[in-house]
């Protein structure tokens, strides 16, 4: 078996089963990744509003300006040269790099930029308010995003510092995609939206070879990559969903890293000279949100007990230790305008109390729909076990995660136990998600937990929102951010638990992988063995 060629080698992985043949050790040019990847819904840049194809985006795609490797803290130049801003005008005018190319061999032009900015707008698919906020429209774009050369003239309306609009166009539904090749694969108007599902058009490290849901991503290196060309010819990203099929891949040699194992796995893969593992803080935070279509869960005093009824610290001791740590506002500690106070313990008779003051006839009996993989499952578990004390009685329902992930679109769920990350890397982002929703209307779909919720937000809280993304001054705007995560904490259908850490177990000749705080900021381009 050992004499097989690379090819054949890694063809022999795309089989995502524990029963696959073990090998010595992967391709040296091939880096094999075993993740959970069922949460993807799409991989279009314009539509791809999951943790698992955020990653996939940035192998594949580029922004003008973008966070990159390896220090993924700063905001660097990526298709733009360089650029000038006017704050009076509010506009930014970029100047694009010389030289880069689509994978197809297209030379990236401004035309391409303007074309994937509108192509978003005009979708309108789950990302999308993230360059809308900016006030750009399908009426009104084309007057305020122009190609001039090879540069981009952007104009934005609303009272925004230009460093917020620069961490917008920073973001993933920013991602340029090669227009040429786009148009030429449309399909009844959906400007490639179809194709773009199965194929990639960008001008990234790395090229889509194949993409099966729930089963594998296949990705080539692109030679002809502005930032260099990457060692690895081949990133196969493998969706394996149980952990303990990781673990024995990692350890057989069938795959370099292992992206979801537990701490008990973790702990002892440390202790085995071959392998490391690296931890890296996250931006995500875990939480727990009762539907407000649903009548039985609209009491307050079911929020309110709620938060005293989640174990945080027996889960963060156990099987969520070194993965999650108690965090229970909507901002990640660690960064400006973070609430950091923990004010929730776990504590049945004053929840049985809460619930008994504000009326609530227990039992209670709801629905807990979860992904079913490790840690979720686990924290359902936990989650059962604890608010059955005080009456409530979750019925477990696992699915995928783009099950999940769909029916929380929906709001078709009655509680939900799910993550959050930014869509970019400014308060405003969780702002808009966990405190405002202006309006609740079936039809008025919005990519925020509130709206999901079926939450209809105060509306002292949507004016706070709005005034802290238009606040100059860095305290005062940090400040008011807190306060809104006070008011949700204090009120609000939305149980925020935990902050995760990632840790990824690899083998030990692997180098230059790079992780930072979201998904969006997975580097493989820069993977030696």
């Amino acid at each position: 078996m050992k004499m097989l060629t690379a090819a054949l080698v890694a063809a022999s992985m795309l089989v995502p089963t524990a029963t696959t043949t073990a090998f010595a050790a992967t391709p040296a040019d091939a880096l094999v990744v075993a993740a959970n990847i069922d949460d993807i819904v799409s991989i279009d840049p314009a539509e791809a509003y999951e943790f698992s194809s955020g990653e996939y985006v940035t192998q594949t795609y580029d922004r003008l300006v973008q966070y990159d490797a390896p220090d993924v803290k700063k905001l660097v130049p990526g298709l733009a040269a360089k650029w000038t801003v006017d704050d009076a005008a509010k506009t930014i005018t970029f100047e694009l790099r010389d030289g880069a190319k689509f994978s197809s061999g297209n030379p990236v032009r401004a035309e391409d930029v303007v074309y994937s900015w509108k192509r978003v707008i005009v979708l309108n698919k789950a990302p999308a308010f993230v360059l809308t906020q900016l006030g750009w429209t399908p009426e009104n774009f084309d007057s305020m995003v122009r190609a001039d050369g090879n540069r981009v003239v952007a104009t934005y309306a609303g009272d925004f510092s230009s460093a917020f609009v620069l961490n917008v166009l920073a973001s993933r539904p920013a991602s340029v995609v090669d227009a040429v090749t786009v148009q030429a694969n449309e399909a009844n108007g959906d400007m490639g939206n179809a194709w773009l599902k199965a194929n990639s058009a960008g001008t990234g490290p790395f090229v889509l070879k194949a993409f099966r849901p729930g089963e594998i991503l296949n990705l080539a290196a692109n030679p002809d990559y502005f930032g260099g060309a990457p060692d690895m010819k081949s990133l196969i990203i493998r969706h394996v969903a149980e952990a303990a099929t990781q673990q024995l891949l990692l350890e057989s040699g069938d795959v370099d890293l292992a992206k979801n194992l537990t701490p008990d796995q973790i702990a002892s893969i440390t202790t085995k000279g071959n392998f490391t593992v690296e931890t890296y803080p996250q931006a995500a935070v875990h939480f727990l949100s009762f539907n407000q279509k649903t009548e039985s869960l609209t009491n307050p005093a079911i929020w309110e007990a709620a938060r005293y009824l989640v174990n945080y610290k027996g889960m963060t001791d156990s099987f969520l230790k070194g993965q999650m740590e108690v965090h229970q506002a909507f901002w990640p500690k660690g960064f400006p305008g973070s609430l950091d106070d923990t004010p929730f313990t776990y504590d049945v008779e004053k929840a049985k109390k809460i619930l008994a003051d504000g009326g609530v006839k227990t039992p209670v009996k709801v629905t807990l729909d979860v992904i079913n993989s490790t840690p979720f499952t686990d924290m359902a578990q936990s989650l059962q076990a604890g608010f059955a004390e005080a009456g409530i009685n979750f019925e477990i329902i696992p699915g995928t995660g783009s099950q999940v992930i769909t029916k929380y679109r929906a709001r078709t769920h009655e509680a939900m136990l799910l993550y959050w990350g930014p869509d970019f890397m400014d308060p405003d982002s969780n702002a808009s998600a966990f405190a405002y929703n202006a309006d609740n209307s079936d039809d008025k779909y919005a990519s925020t937990t509130t709206w999901r919720n079926g939450w209809a937000v105060p509306e002292e809280m949507n004016k706070e929102t709005l005034a802290a993304k238009k606040e100059a001054d860095p305290a005062k705007r940090d400040a008011m951010y807190i306060d809104l995560q006070k008011k949700v904490q204090a009120n609000s259908p939305i149980v925020i638990m935990f902050q995760a850490a990632t840790q990824v177990a690899m083998a030990k000749n692997v180098s230059g992988y790079v992780n930072g705080a979201t998904s969006d900021f997975v580097f493989y381009r820069l993977v030696k063995k």
